[in-house]
């Protein structure tokens, strides 16, 4: 069992928090920062669940594996990173609260589980292998049954 438990303040959130593992397998890919405007295009016709991060240097994919293998033919370069699965924290999350991800991150490292975090406006969503993903989920389910016990 974790050591790790969130703030008292945030033992509600968390008692409140459903988990709900992505059915499908996922891959994260880079792109030079060239082919912005292509990956851009490309994922108009993507279905949910998908994030585009364009920064300074490279364009950041996550999609759905079979997306990929769709829509790759379309770039001259990447670099690809998979399987993942999509773990989302299924509850609103205000943007004021503080440490929702370091509690998560804190009990997936307790376990040797690596993940790939990331948020939307309103949920937190991460990424794991997927040969972990159902441990994954067993542990964040574990520190919720804890939070609604204390």
């Amino acid at each position: 069992m974790s050591k790790v438990l969130p703030s008292p303040e945030m033992m509600p959130v968390f008692a409140s928090t459903k988990i709900t593992l992505h059915p499908d397998e996922f891959i994260l890919v880079s792109l030079a920062l060239s082919e912005k405007e292509r990956a851009l295009e490309a994922f108009k016709q993507l279905d949910p669940f998908s994030s585009v991060t364009v920064d300074h240097a490279e364009v950041s994919l996550i999609l759905k594996t079979t997306d990929w293998d769709t829509i790759k033919g379309l770039f001259q370069s990447s670099q690809v990173e998979s399987p993942y699965r999509a773990i989302t924290f299924d509850i609103v999350l205000d943007l004021s609260l503080v440490g929702f991800l370091s509690v998560v991150s804190a009990v997936l490292a307790e376990a040797g589980i690596s993940i790939f975090a990331l948020s939307t406006f309103l949920r937190d969503h991460i990424l794991v292998k997927a040969s972990r993903a159902d441990e994954a989920v067993q542990v964040l389910k574990a520190l919720i049954k804890r939070c609604n016990t204390q």
